[in-house]
């Protein structure tokens, strides 16, 4: 089975390591949009829903992006040579009307479009669009029974059976769209994490990836968190991972954090490879940071995100950010950061000794 999941993505993207060498911006290699803040789930370690997470610190639940915003976005991202769209939260983006006809338009126009989700509204018009134009779906879950989803998402009993439904229904239509569960471990679930794989394999995902829940901002916090469980989850992922064949793969993401949260480097490259747009129709720097004021790189509001992406505004804050100062926290770039950093360090007279 072909690998999904790596850090050295990058590298099949020579033009941007040398526009960071010159420090000029070029088109994002892939935009995360996230349509609207409206989620009908409520998890517990929602980093937009829990105070003491850095995301969402200044989210708007009732932002989302006009329909009209969106078309230009679309038109945007297409006319710049985007090669990649994930829609995403802030909410839950497959509640957000315009999706099935923003995912065919993209897909149509050669554009990879995936969406992160939780999967309940993942049927009828939605599903379609995806099952013949999306790459990927990846539906979130920490459950392995009605009773333990509807305690950790504060909704109503009998949602997990129709999450199930709704995978099955998708897997059933033999779409080369790719379904894959991500498994968000906390201490309620770390004794079910080989029920839940064995579930989804079983349900006809292609694939079920295993990380830890992210707690708090600190980073000896969530290492003291997870390692109460972690000989538990340890000899879980190690049943789990027997499961895998030729058509079910588990991906383990399950580690301790420290080395997501500090920061030796001043500048981040990733932000020339993937940006967010956010509900509130402002860019920011990357997942991590969306909704917060170091994340920023500025509004789209009032102006089209092709005019601002290529602006000087842009191009001087994306090489400005200091991931030593602004980003001690979370940063699911770190590693790429650290290869892309690596990359642009080398001498090149002594490059070619490979």
């Amino acid at each position: 089975m072909a690998r999904l999941y790596s850090n050295l993505k990058f590298l099949r993207y020579a033009g941007h390591i040398e526009a960071l060498r010159h420090r000029e911006v070029v088109a994002p290699v892939h935009v995360r949009i996230k349509p609207m803040n409206h989620c009908n789930h409520s998890c517990w370690y929602c980093a937009y829903r829990v105070d003491n997470l850095q995301l969402g610190d200044g989210i708007d639940l009732k932002d989302q992006i006009p329909a009209a915003k969106m078309h230009e976005i679309v038109d945007d991202v297409i006319a710049m040579g985007v090669q990649a769209v994930t829609f995403s939260g802030g909410g839950e983006p497959l509640l957000y009307k315009p999706l099935p006809q923003m995912v065919e338009r993209l897909g149509r126009a050669g554009v990879r479009v995936a969406s992160l989700t939780n999967g309940s509204n993942l049927r009828g018009a939605v599903a379609e669009a995806f099952a013949q134009w999306g790459t990927w779906i990846r539906v979130s879950t920490d459950a392995w029974d009605d009773e333990s989803f509807a305690r950790s998402r504060g909704i109503a009993l009998g949602q997990f059976t129709r999450l199930l439904d709704n995978i099955r229904a998708f897997t059933a239509r033999g779409s080369k769209c790719v379904l894959g569960v991500s498994f968000i471990i906390g201490h309620d679930n770390a004794e079910h994490v080989y029920e839940v794989c064995r579930l989804m394999k079983d349900a006809g995902v292609d694939h079920v990836k295993l990380s830890g829940a992210v707690v708090a901002n600190d980073r000896d916090a969530n290492n003291d968190y997870h390692r109460r469980v972690a000989a538990t989850v340890t000899e879980q992922i190690r049943l789990a991972q027997g499961l895998s064949d030729d058509k079910f793969t588990i991906v383990n993401h399950y580690h301790e954090l420290e080395e997501l949260f500090d920061k030796t480097y001043t500048t981040c490259p990733f932000l020339l490879f993937l940006t967010v747009i956010g509900a509130d129709c402002s860019v920011y720097a990357c997942q991590d940071k969306a909704y917060t004021a170091s994340g920023l790189l500025g509004s789209i509001r009032d102006r089209s995100f092709r005019e601002f992406w290529f602006s000087e505004e842009n191009r001087r804050r994306i090489f400005s950010l200091d991931p030593s100062r602004a980003c001690l926290h979370h940063c699911i770039s770190h590693g790429k950061n650290l290869a892309i950093n690596e990359v642009l360090a080398l001498d090149p007279d002594h490059a070619c000794f490979v």
